[in-house]
Parts: structure tokens; C-alpha cells; sequence
């Protein structure tokens, strides 16, 4: 034997290292798209319009609606409808105000930090 060998007999193959199994592949996170929000965001809209679309159906009654000295005569639901969508509107622009407001209060600090 020699110095190199050790005390190891010779058996004429090299030793081979452990073999270890690898590690599992992590799975690949897809990131949402606009194309998906805007596919969800169709599918929701649908399904609210059915529903309203069926409240409209069955509340067709006819009701005495009164506004600013006018009046008139329509049906229930669609005076309820008008409602909501006067209600969503005012809402829009006191959200748009805000967001034009924090934008121009944005942009005056990123002024003032160059």
C-alpha cells in the first residue's frame, strides 16, 4: 500500500459521493393579468344585472314619484333603479375629487423633494 491509499484496501473504482435526490421544483406562481380582473369583473357584472333584471320583473307595480315639484308615475323598480344610480354617481364624483386631490398633493411633494 501506499501513503495515498491509506488504510483502505484497493478495490480499483474511486469512491463514489452520496447521492442525494433533489429538491422539489417550487411551483411557478402566475401573476394575475388585467385581461383576468377584467374577465372576473364581466362575470360579476352579469350575474348583478340577472338579479336586477328579475327585481325589475317582478316589481313592475306602478308608483307616484315626486322630485323638485315634479311629479310622475313609473314603476317601482325602476324608480328604485334611477335612485341607485343617482347614488352611485354622487358617490364617483366625492371619489374623484378625493383621488384628484391626493394626486395634487402627490405631485407637490415630489416637487418639493427634487
Amino acid at each position: 500500500m501506499t501513503h495515498a491509499q491509506g488504510d483502505e484496501p484497493a478495490t480499483g473504482t474511486p469512491p463514489q459521493p452520496p447521492v442525494t435526490e433533489p429538491a422539489p421544483a417550487k411551483p411557478v406562481k402566475i401573476k394575475r393579468t388585467r385581461v383576468s380582473g377584467t374577465w372576473v369583473a364581466i362575470i360579476v357584472a352579469l350575474i348583478i344585472l340577472v338579479f336586477l333584471l328579475i327585481f325589475i320583473l317582478q316589481n313592475l307595480d306602478s308608483t307616484t314619484v315626486a322630485f323638485l315639484g315634479m311629479e310622475g308615475s313609473m314603476p317601482l323598480a325602476v324608480a328604485m333603479l334611477f335612485s341607485a344610480i343617482a347614488g352611485a354617481v354622487l358617490v364617483a364624483l366625492v371619489g374623484g375629487a378625493r383621488i384628484f386631490q391626493l394626486r395634487k398633493a402627490t405631485r407637490k411633494a415630489n416637487k418639493a423633494l427634487r
